[in-house]
């Protein structure tokens, strides 16, 4: 396999090593490059809907927004150009994740004026998120490649925190998203506005709470008013806190949606956490076998456990054991093949 793999990139040159050849050190520092990127764009992505950090930071955060995607734009290009089938590529899942991690931004670019502080805006925002998702390709590729790890655990435990960071930046842009921007300043003040003009026209009754003049938010769905006490997703980060909890399945409970969409979105977050808590528990499992049992985390004990099977059946005569050991003898191909004949 090592000469082999020599041979091959010799072949080849450095481009066409970063995209098509997952054994080379090349793709590899590639791979990690952009991963850092991406962890990087996600955590600015995140803190640029804090208003208080937008204000002082914006410059800061659409640079680095701005570099990450001139990345993302040769990484897109270079599997597209090496691609063995780019039509094929271009309308795959991951060649649109691909688009999609730079697409919003170039949008952005090419008429900002008219996206800026509207509606669309903070769409495609959201939408930059699932760049996330390009981590998951790279975990994706370190599970099915041809190369067994040299360390299993560190390995497993890499692509679960990728698993786990993808699940918590979407489950959080999503909730703020969906609940917070019905409490955005840009809306609340909107709302506030109509409200005043609506109440210049038809006063309130004599005696009014001083609450009635105050605009409230209303879920579409539900046609529930969301007070003002309820305003919890107001960034990402703080929607990161309520996705940990939700995720670990704590229930600390000081953070909850109260709008039909947000509900949807945590039901998702509960079972996405159930399922990383199997992940977790699946990768500590077979941590402890090997430090208190010295199991191997790898199939080398394969031959072992058939042999340890063959025994079983021999113990409990349903095999005798000459032909115990001539199925011992049969590699696993030949052995499935004998079993199937049964």
């Amino acid at each position: 396999m090592g000469y082999q793999t020599t041979h091959d990139e010799a072949h080849q040159s450095v481009a066409e090593q970063i995209f098509t050849n997952p054994l080379s050190d090349n793709f590899k520092r590639w791979a990690r490059l952009i991963n850092a990127f991406i962890f990087v764009s996600c955590i600015s992505l995140a803190l640029e809907t804090i208003d208080a950090y937008a204000d002082t930071y914006g410059g800061l955060f659409w640079a680095i927004e701005l570099i990450s995607v001139f990345f993302f734009t040769l990484d897109y290009l270079g599997n597209l150009y090496f691609a063995k089938n780019r039509l094929k590529y271009f309308f795959s899942f991951w060649g649109l994740v691909d688009l999609i991690s730079i697409l919003p931004t170039l949008l952005l670019l090419l008429n900002a004026n008219a996206v800026r502080g509207a509606k669309v805006f903070r769409v495609l925002r959201m939408v930059r998120v699932l760049r996330v998702l390009k981590m998951a390709k790279s975990a994706v590729q370190e599970m099915t490649g041809s190369v067994k790890p040299v360390n299993p655990l560190k390995t497993n435990l890499r692509i679960y925190f990728i698993a786990l960071f993808s699940v918590l930046m979407i489950s959080s842009s999503l909730m703020f998203f969906v609940e917070g921007d019905l409490y955005s300043p840009d809306n609340m003040a909107a709302g506030q506005a109509a409200l005043d003009e609506a109440l210049k026209a038809n006063p309130l009754p004599a005696g009014s709470p001083p609450e009635a003049s105050v605009y409230a938010p209303v879920d579409s769905v539900s046609g529930n008013a969301i007070p003002a006490d309820k305003h919890f997703f107001t960034s990402i980060p703080a929607s990161m806190w309520w996705c940990i909890v939700t995720l670990t399945t704590t229930g600390y409970g000081d953070m909850f949606p109260v709008t039909f969409g947000g509900r949807i979105v945590a039901a998702c977050t509960m079972l996405l956490g159930l399922v990383l808590f199997g992940l977790l528990m699946n990768i500590i499992g077979k941590s402890l076998m090997v430090f208190l049992f010295g199991e191997s985390m790898t199939e080398e004990n394969k031959d072992a456990s058939k042999e340890h099977a063959l025994s079983m059946l021999i113990s409990l005569k349903i095999l005798d054991a000459d032909k115990g050991a001539k199925l011992l003898a049969l590699s696993e191909e030949e052995l499935k093949s004998k079993l199937n004949q049964l």
